[in-house]
């Protein structure tokens, strides 16, 4: 119970800290005035793109499934994956394990195997991420530097680990540590449990290799980045401080933000809000604007996640287990 508590309750104080220490000497007294000001038909049309970006991907992850002779529902996928994302603000993380469980609960999925396609789709996020940064970066390099600059981050510190013969030593060890744990478990009884669930976690994860219809794949992936994007980018047209600047703006500070929710905090708050105030600073706006900006779009889009994920839970009500 005490460590249940304690992965709900640490990213969460870490979150609130982050918060008070960015909004320690915000003026909150104009944030009424401000909503009412802002254009709520462009927050809806953001809202669209951030819900069709989860159903997308609720559909592209039924396409992993199936070289595996799983075939279920669209909808299934597509509320498992709201349900997940809605669980990750609660305790970072655990949504992927989520939408494995509701796979078995309501399909009989073996849960080994649906964790398999998760990982892949990560990975897959991963090569987006970066392929979209590397995009970003030479499109605009002089924001990045001046974000390292202005944050205190060194970059040519972590790319000169690469070049550091302690690296490769320390790579080395904890490869043949492995390799030696992997010996030492391997003479329990209990390994052949674990060495099938592996193989099934390989099976999915290998999925991607077998899908039936890869440019469809392909399709839906672009789709769920560029609904991520317009997610975020189509805001600035709430707020009249922001509507000047342009998409390549809205790139950068999507890019710079897109690595801060990776901080276990709830639904990335605190570091997702430092880093688009800083990003938004470097191009002229206020303390005061940029602050207001990422207060208000983030709890709205944590609220989308939430009402998904509760229509989800409800509409999973209705399905038989």
């Amino acid at each position: 119970m005490v460590k249940k508590a304690f992965k709900v309750l640490l990213p969460l104080l870490v979150g609130v800290a982050l918060l008070v220490w960015i909004y320690r000497d915000f003026d909150f007294s104009s944030f009424g005035e401000s909503l009412s000001e802002m254009d709520w038909w462009w927050m809806a049309a953001s809202l669209f793109f951030g819900a069709m970006s989860y159903v997308v991907r609720g559909v592209r992850w039924r396409i992993l499934l199936q070289p595996m002779g799983i075939d279920v529902p669209n909808a299934l996928c597509v509320n498992s994956v709201n349900v997940a994302y809605m669980m990750n603000i609660v305790i970072p993380r655990v949504g992927e394990v989520s939408r494995c469980a509701l796979l078995k609960r309501y399909d009989g999925i073996a849960f080994s195997s649906s964790l398999g396609t998760i990982v892949t789709e990560r990975a897959i996020d991963m090569v987006c991420i970066l392929l979209i940064s590397f995009l970003a970066f030479v499109l605009d390099r002089g924001v990045f530097l001046d974000f390292f600059e202005t944050t205190g981050v060194d970059a040519g510190s972590y790319t000169g680990i690469f070049h550091s013969s302690r690296f490769y030593l320390l790579a080395a060890c904890a490869v043949a540590a492995l390799l030696v744990l992997w010996w030492v478990l391997s003479r329990f009884a209990f390994w052949a449990k674990v060495k099938s669930m592996l193989a099934n976690m390989y099976h999915g994860a290998m999925s991607i290799t077998k899908v039936r219809r890869p440019w469809l794949f392909i399709f839906y992936t672009v789709c769920i980045w560029v609904c991520y994007y317009l997610h975020f980018y189509l805001t600035f047209y709430c707020f009249g401080f922001l509507s000047e600047l342009d998409g390549m703006a809205g790139l950068v500070l999507f890019v710079l933000g897109s690595f801060a929710v990776v901080v276990p905090t709830p639904n990335g708050a605190g570091p997702w809000h430092y880093v688009v105030i800083v990003g938004l600073m470097m191009y002229g706006v206020s303390r005061s604007d940029a602050g207001l900006f990422a207060l208000v779009v983030h709890t709205i889009q944590t609220f989308l996640v939430v009402a998904m994920g509760v229509v989800s839970l409800f509409l999973l009500q209705f399905r038989k287990a």
